[in-house]
């Protein structure tokens, strides 16, 4: 008892330095914690400070990068070493020496505080990788089969590490998808490795630390190779099966060792491997995979195993000329799921209930004898008689193919030799149940069936939590199906298509970016669009691709992607490299619509996607992204100091709002084109509204919502804009009654019938078009920290240097809170109602600031005395409690 006071005692002590303990955290090269395979030649650095005291600031910085350890503890950079450089920039580029290809380096940061006080960090290390295709040692290899051939290729190698290992690193390449392993063991927990480019242009290969998995002596490495969408399978409408680069997988790797006295061996991928296939007999990105267990071959990656039988493998030419390091988050198993339920309909028929949507695959573990054959079809909901129903989201596959490649279905045959497990190497779906379906009598518990939730790996940096359990819902609904559509690259929904659209993902940015720690999925997919883009300007709606979308499905609307997600992750970051490395491709894409359609009015679009009932025109939607994008241009160019650019398209953006109100609005009203909630929301949300009129549009849009019973009468361009159109401009109520509306049409009509992701259909009993999981609709994601929380960027000072917070205490909610993890640290917006009085609370991270808009019709206190002057009140970092009256 004297010892637990003793504890209590010495916390109780030690608070108030726990609570104002200074420190310098996060420290990242490149966005990633210790990254190795770097290519970049100036690498970005990035941290923050913990500072929990009120007006706490980084008022310098000095940092140092090199490659001895021991000399950097003791202040020495002997690559790169900044004097004291009097700042609260946490974002710097690297500007030392040059670096050098496969090397170690350690960095570390000194920072001052408010006070002078000197505050140092961890030491962070990155490590570079090829730094340039001339460095790889190593051929494209695969095997002497065809593109036709259904079995995956294995291919294996032996050497002999006759010194002490110091360290191993492995870079492996691959033109389709791939898995490494080395003496027995699967290096890394990545799926689906590398991620989906347009493979004749850019190929992505990724680094391993392999020390730990090498030994001295005998070693064995393997590698199997997939199709992915390299070598597409199964035929679709979108023609992957006639990709111009379609080709059997192959794959390029060097495996530098170290040895202790300080020589360097590289194993290479060349003539001397050897491949034979397995039981991967096979395998679509787009369907399933097909496992024949009694053809494994044991210890095939042992390095006694005898491969006298395997063949020789080929050489190919390598896919691109562009091979280019993989530094973005990776695809892995994030999540395991127990099946909430199993039907057993027959002995040789189940059927699990995961409980909720996923994107990923099942693990079966099962007995019985060889001639035993188990399918796992998977579906994202039922028949009446319990079946998975496919026929939601399978007509776009070719009814020929199905036979041999059944839609969502993996196929396993059992060896007999006991207890097996299985889970597929190359695919991935989008489901909730899976039947088991065996053609013989099999035993299985609830447990012999889990799911495995797969997606990028990306931090969340959000949360939202209310009093509201379907606001609540909702929000993780939105969330599932973001993940769910983020595979290295945006995608529409993870059942069907799997395809990159542009008009779902530039929806979705915002959403995304509010919740998760994105930037490296969102850089790597605008190179995709750099790969893709034609030379007068024109992109595709799907990106990647194989050449579909470059006649239909684009247009600014959807392409606007470009533009619209560079300048969110700008805001989001303050980093303008995104912007700078898209910039020319933004101009392109812009001339060309202006070439085009030289009124400013563009009829190029595909509209306001997915409607209710009533439409807009899409002449006057698609000019709005037009003008969007314009305007990104322009403010870039003024960023970037390109003054000309800035002037030339300044006028241009003002040529098409002129435009637009010319056309479609009527200012004695305030009413534009029809009037439904599309086209008195999307010029609002996009800042095309005159600001004399914006109240009156608004009042309009917000009329027109009451009129429909509060209910949504939008497609996707105006779920868009809708609810911040409204809370915007002073009718957050409205809004928040649309957003929580529980009957159809509705977000909340899909979760009170059971949703756990979002649909592709308001109407939840289309005979099509009706995907359980797609992100299209999911702005209210980042609508409910923009429009409740009120957490907004501040476009003058981005990356929340400044934070811009317009709470809005709206009817229906006693309490909302949100949180967002930004550049410089958390934000937290929260509100709780008591009787009449409002408390909000707000923190502020270190070296950052906060504006806070209140309602014009309240009084406001802070520590008890009123503080309001005016609408607007500006905190520095720190935590504080407001009361609204």
């Amino acid at each position: 008892m004297r010892f637990s006071f003793k504890l209590l005692l010495l916390y109780v002590l030690l608070l108030p330095i726990r609570l104002f303990a200074q420190t310098a955290v996060g420290l990242k090269c490149e966005y990633l914690v210790n990254p190795i395979g770097i290519d970049a030649p100036h690498p970005r650095f990035t941290w923050h400070l913990v500072d929990a005291r009120q007006g706490a600031d980084q008022t310098a910085y000095q940092l140092a990068v090199s490659t001895d350890s021991l000399q950097l503890k003791n202040g020495i950079g002997n690559y790169w070493q900044t004097a004291k450089i009097s700042s609260s920039i946490n974002l710097i580029i690297y500007q030392g020496k040059a670096l050098q290809p496969f090397t170690k380096y350690y960095w570390f940061v000194q920072l001052w505080d408010k006070n002078g006080k000197s505050i140092g960090s961890p030491i962070a290390t990155f490590e570079t990788g090829m730094m340039g295709t001339q460095n790889w040692k190593g051929t494209w290899i695969s095997d002497d089969n065809n593109v036709h051939t259904k079995p995956a290729a294995y291919f294996r190698k032996t050497f002999k590490a006759i010194k002490q290992i110091k360290s191993a690193r492995a870079y492996i390449a691959a033109a389709g998808l791939y898995e490494l392993y080395i003496n027995g063991q699967k290096i890394g927990n990545h799926r689906l490795d590398p991620m989906f480019t347009r493979f004749d242009r850019r190929t992505l290969y990724v680094s391993y630390d392999v020390t730990n998995q090498l030994q001295n002596g005998k070693n064995a490495i393997g590698v199997i190779l997939g199709n992915g969408w390299y070598n597409f399978q199964s035929i679709g409408v979108w023609d992957y099966e006639r990709a111009p680069w379609r080709a059997r997988p192959t794959f390029c790797m060097d495996i530098r060792v170290t040895y202790t006295d300080g020589s360097v061996e590289t194993i290479t991928s060349d003539k001397s491997w050897k491949t034979s296939t397995g039981p991967i007999i096979f395998n679509s990105i787009y369907t399933g995979e097909h496992y024949d267990a009694r053809l494994e071959k044991a210890g095939w990656d042992m390095p006694d195993y005898d491969d006298s039988k395997w063949g020789g493998v080929t050489n190919r030419q390598a896919p691109s000329a562009n091979i280019v390091s993989q530094a973005m988050q990776p695809i892995r198993n994030v999540e395991k799921i127990a099946a909430k339920s199993m039907n057993k309909i027959n002995d040789s028929t189940y059927v699990f209930d995961l409980g909720r949507n996923i994107s990923g695959v099942s693990q079966i573990t099962l007995n019985g004898d060889s001639n035993t054959v188990a399918r796992l079809i998977h579906g994202e909901r039922l028949y009446k008689n319990g079946y998975p129903d496919q026929s939601n989201v399978d007509y776009f596959l070719d009814s020929a193919s199905k036979t041999y490649d059944p839609y969502a279905t993996d196929i396993y045959k059992l060896n007999g030799k006991g207890e097996e497990t299985f889970m597929p190497h190359f695919n991935y779906k989008g489901f909730q149940y899976v039947e088991v379906k065996s053609n013989k009598a099999i035993k299985l518990t609830k447990e012999s069936l889990v799911g495995y939730f797969m997606h990028s790996d990306v931090t969340p940096v959000g949360s939202i939590n209310s009093s509201s359990d379907l606001i609540n819902k909702i929000w993780a609904a939105t969330n599932a199906s973001y993940l769910s559509n983020l595979q290295g690259y945006p995608t529409d929904c993870p059942q069907r298509e799997k395809n990159g659209w542009t008009g779902d993902a530039q929806i979705a940015s915002e959403t995304g970016l509010y919740n998760f720690d994105g930037i490296t999925i969102y850089e790597k997919w605008l190179a995709d669009h750099r790969d893709e883009q034609q030379p007068n300007g024109v992109l595709p709606s799907i990106i990647p691709t194989d050449g579909w979308g470059y006649e239909w499905g684009n247009g600014p609307d959807w392409t606007s992607t470009i533009a619209i997600i560079p300048w969110n992750v700008y805001l989001f970051y303050g980093d303008t490299k995104i912007l700078s490395d898209n910039y020319s491709n933004i101009k392109r894409y812009v001339d060309h619509i202006n070439y085009l359609y030289p009124t400013g009015l563009t009829t190029w679009g595909l509209g306001d996607w997915a409607p209710v009932k009533s439409t807009t025109p899409v002449e006057f939607t698609s000019s709005a992204y037009y003008y969007t994008d314009v305007n990104i241009l322009a403010k870039t160019a003024k960023l970037l100091g390109k003054n000309d650019d800035y002037l030339t398209y300044s006028a241009l953006a003002k040529k098409i709002k002129d435009a637009i109100n010319a056309k479609y609005l009527n200012p004695k009203t305030g009413i534009y084109a029809k009037g439904n909630q599309t086209a008195q929301a999307v010029p609002l949300y996009w800042g095309i509204v005159p600001d004399n009129l914006k109240t009156k549009v608004a009042t309009n849009l917000a009329d027109s919502v009451a009129a429909n019973n509060f209910h949504l009468d939008v497609g996707i361009l105006g779920a868009k804009a809708i609810l911040s159109a409204l809370s915007d401009n002073g009718q957050a109520q409205t809004a928040y009654r649309l957003a929580s509306q529980d009957t159809a049409p509705s977000w909340g009509w899909w979760i009170v019938n059971g949703a756990t992701t979002l649909y592709e259909n308001w109407n939840i009993n289309a005979p099509r078009d009706l995907s359980l999981n797609h992100i299209m609709f999911g702005e209210i994601g980042a609508w409910m920290y923009k429009g409740i929380a009120g957490i907004k960027v501040d476009e003058s000072q981005p990356g929340f240097k400044n934070v811009i917070l317009t709470p809005n205490f709206v009817e229906g909610l006693s309490h909302f809170e949100a949180t967002h993890t930004g550049p410089y640290g958390k934000i937290v917006s929260s509100w709780k109602r008591e009787g009449k009085t409002v408390k909000y609370n707000v923190t502020i991270p270190a070296n950052s600031s906060a504006t806070i808009t209140f309602p014009a019709d309240k009084k406001v206190y802070l520590h008890g005395n009123s503080i309001l002057q005016t609408q607007r009140y500006k905190i520095n970092s720190g935590s504080y409690e407001f009361e609204i009256r």
